[in-house]
């Protein structure tokens, strides 16, 4: 059975995309393992209308008495799970669960969320457009991200391009909500869902307590980092050393 995504398909085909500095969601790939898909991993998941990642913490602030009326310190509390917001239209051969992992619709029993027996993990891929790649990105290596080779299109002796691409993934994903609008003032019927993440990574690196995550005032060879706060800084000045100021 042809998918929405599949290249051969007569009707969902892949079209091309303005080359822009700002990022575009015509270049937001999203990838789910489709039930029964022709392929084993990741497949582009079609006709999607809104896809968002959302999370927040809790910055608690530190006081003394006798102080003033001053913040000694923010302490950043626990991070709320990640929440997705995935949106699309329903087809009759595919239908959101499908394009989840599940096997709902024409492929199996499963149409609530009380059904679904596992987690499912997505993939998302903002493919770079060829200035960014190209002159922006030119000889910089890019953390996390491939190269993607695409056939620029026009038949035999097409252009093949390579460009890059941020890959992001959210594993240990589970639904909280989905619903289905069909109404009779639209023809077009709309499957919302809002999903649960239990993690989100690059993919390609080992996480810890220790990531260059950027900011420190101490490099890990000891040299002063490039760019901190200045409430780590000796002297509070902008030409500041990276002596911390404990």
């Amino acid at each position: 059975m042809a998918k929405p995504s599949d290249a051969t398909n007569y009707i969902y085909r892949m079209g091309t995309a303005p080359n822009t500095r700002a990022a575009i969601s015509q270049k937001n790939k999203v990838y789910g393992y489709m039930a029964n898909a022709t392929k084993k991993g990741f497949q582009q998941i079609g006709v999607v209308s809104e896809f968002t990642h959302d999370e927040s913490r809790t910055i608690e602030p530190i006081r003394g008495v006798g102080f003033g009326d001053m913040v000694a310190e923010l302490v950043p509390g626990v991070t709320e799970p990640m929440t997705l917001t995935i949106n699309k239209t329903l087809l009759y051969a595919v239908n959101l669960f499908q394009a989840l992992g599940y096997k709902g619709g024409v492929e199996g029993l499963v149409r609530s969320l009380r059904h679904h027996r596992w987690p499912f993990d997505i993939k998302q891929e903002l493919v770079f457009s060829e200035i960014a790649s190209k002159f922006d990105l030119e000889g910089v290596t890019v953390k996390n991200a491939s190269n993607q080779t695409v056939a620029g299109g026009g038949g035999e002796g097409a252009k093949i391009t390579t460009v890059k691409a941020l890959l992001t993934f959210f594993e240990g994903c589970w639904l909280n909500s989905y619903s289905s609008s069909y109404t009779s003032d639209a023809a077009i019927v709309a499957e919302n869902s809002s999903a649960t993440v239990t993690d989100i990574i690059s993919g390609t690196d080992q996480y810890g307590e220790f990531i260059d995550s950027g900011l420190a005032p101490i490099a890990a060879n000891g040299t002063a980092g490039g760019g901190y706060s200045l409430r780590f800084a000796s002297g509070n000045t902008a030409n500041a050393t990276a002596t911390l100021n404990v």
